[in-house]
């Protein structure tokens, strides 16, 4: 009985892998690059993607997750993709708005509410139509993952209204979206690399930066800054994308298998992020960071100060995604 057991287990593994074999999958090495470190939501995220991919494959195809900046900023490792000198990265929407205009969407201040009209917006036709532009330049876009709402940290003082952003010394990304909004919120904007903004903080070059609880902690910012502000003025989505030359060399049972593994741990992703976002603002405070909520008026008196850059989105955009974007949102809010 044992050995027929054993029979039906060996039986069921060689049909498994016989089904693994008929699909055309070729030994592969893909560089997944990435910007934050490897204990972060974007590290885990691609560890998660590797074991899908190599599982799928019955490891013929092998994912080199690689953080930290290793393979360089956001905007090099896009450029290597349209080269076909790296095969897939995951970064930031923000750093593909000159490549792609229609990507300044996202970079919309106070476009989005919450996660569920984040998720709503970015998995359906809007964020599709969106992913699509990248194409022709060539980058394909998969999937888009969690950054999460930005908040504001700095040095110089608590930032509790409008008036106290004047003079401030912001690190953005490098994106006119970013710098127009918080010139015209008043601080002085300067444009950085990720990967430098720390010794920036360090050496006081800038006096302060914008990004989601979870950077602050995952890079240590708590440790050359002293407060931070709850502002959740921009909801900023991550990309996955693949070099297009390389992309077009595979089978199609490749690409759905990275496209598969792309949204697995998409779901996975946003779900850590969000749990993690929760967890951060909390050991913020106990790594004695200064926290401040901002306050509804104080929102919609910076919401106010940006009609103009709105205004400049929505013709750098499109009118038509523009409008598509904003009808999908009022049926959303309509819903509710």
């Amino acid at each position: 009985m044992r050995f027929k057991f054993a029979l039906v287990g060996t039986l069921a593994a060689l049909v498994a892998a016989g089904a693994v074999q008929a699909q055309d999958f070729k030994p592969r090495i893909v560089r997944f690059g990435y910007g934050l470190v490897d204990d972060s939501n974007q590290g885990r995220a691609v560890r998660l993607f590797a074991k899908e991919v190599e599982k799928a494959t019955g490891g013929k195809m092998k994912v080199r997750a690689i953080g930290n900046a290793s393979l360089g900023s956001d905007t090099q490792m896009q450029q290597a993709l349209i080269g076909g000198a790296q095969e897939m990265m995951v970064g930031s929407t923000a750093t593909l708005v000159g490549i792609a205009p229609q990507m300044a969407l996202w970079d919309t201040p106070f476009l989005i509410n919450n996660t569920k009209e984040a998720d709503a917006l970015l998995d359906g036709p809007v964020g599709d139509k969106v992913r699509a532009t990248l194409e022709p330049k060539g980058i394909v876009g998969l999937v888009y993952w969690e950054n999460g709402f930005r908040n504001l940290t700095n040095n110089k003082h608590p930032v509790t209204k409008l008036e106290d952003m004047n003079g401030i010394k912001l690190r953005v990304m490098q994106n006119n979206v970013f710098l127009d909004s918080f010139k015209a919120l008043g601080a002085n904007a300067v444009p950085l690399p990720f990967s430098e903004l720390f010794t920036a903080l360090e050496t006081k070059a800038v006096d302060g930066q914008e990004n989601p609880f979870n950077t602050v902690v995952s890079s240590k910012f708590y440790e050359v800054q002293k407060y931070l502000t709850v502002t959740n003025h921009v909801y900023s989505p991550w990309i996955v994308s693949v070099s297009k030359k390389w992309w077009d060399g595979l089978s199609k049972d490749e690409q759905k298998v990275l496209l598969d593994a792309a949204k697995k741990a998409r779901d996975f992703e946003r779900k850590d992020t969000r749990e993690e976002a929760t967890k951060a603002l909390a050991d913020l405070k106990t790594k004695g960071m200064q926290i401040n909520q901002l306050s509804a008026v104080e929102a919609g008196r910076m919401r106010d100060k940006l009609t103009q850059v709105n205004a400049t989105v929505a013709t750098n955009v499109g009118m038509d995604l523009w409008k598509q974007t904003q009808d999908e949102l009022a049926k959303m809010r309509a819903a509710k």
